[in-house]
């Protein structure tokens, strides 16, 4: 099947690897579920989730999905988010090797687990994270989150006690007091003054 010559139109107008929603793609066209019906038959757009489509870059080892930033900047309608792969935590060195494949978005507002083509994202409301990922602010994090881990967790915990001189203590500090939970402020706190 070909595409009509407005679906063609709104071919046009659409970029590879960005995402769309369908009211973004209905200012675009005058028969939206028409014409993404044909371009998605076509393969010139792929659905991402209900809704949610984008347009494939073309690698030569074929299609190639949108970056990470791009679907969540989509989903939420907002920038201000962080990404990662709970692996980080073994950037720490605090004994963690587990590769995961869990993604956390920390974002001010979604919570829950969404899927978005193959890949599943675990979104989580957060008052206050950084910009970007620093050693301090993954420390904090992993203590935060132990329960996530497969590692012996009294063996992370003294690793990560240990491995206190080897961070910026003024960083640390700031990061568990902005970051931190109440217990891992608590659990931290007898090792900062000792």
């Amino acid at each position: 099947m070909l595409v009509s010559g407005a679906a063609e139109r709104l071919a046009a107008l659409l970029r590879p690897g960005r995402v769309y929603r369908r009211e973004d793609l209905a200012e675009m066209s005058n028969a939206v579920d028409r014409h993404v019906r044909e371009l998605v038959a076509e393969g010139l757009l792929k659905k991402l989730a209900q809704g949610m489509y984008y347009v494939p870059r073309v690698s030569s080892f074929g299609p190639v999905p949108p970056e990470d930033a791009e679907v969540i900047g989509s989903f939420l309608r907002d920038s201000d988010f962080l990404v990662f792969s709970t692996s980080a935590y073994n950037a720490v060195g605090l004994g963690t090797t587990q590769l995961y494949n869990r993604t956390l978005v920390y974002n001010h507002k979604r919570h829950g687990v969404f899927k978005f083509g193959n890949r599943q994202f675990d979104f989580r409301v957060k008052p206050r994270f950084p910009k970007k990922l620093t050693p301090e602010f993954l420390f904090v994090d992993l203590l935060n989150n132990l329960e996530l881990l497969a590692e012996d967790r009294d063996a992370v915990l003294r690793q990560a006690q240990s491995k206190l001189p080897l961070f910026n203590l003024d960083k640390l500090k700031r990061a568990l007091s902005t970051f931190g939970s109440v217990a891992t402020r608590k659990r931290t706190k007898g090792w900062l003054s000792a």
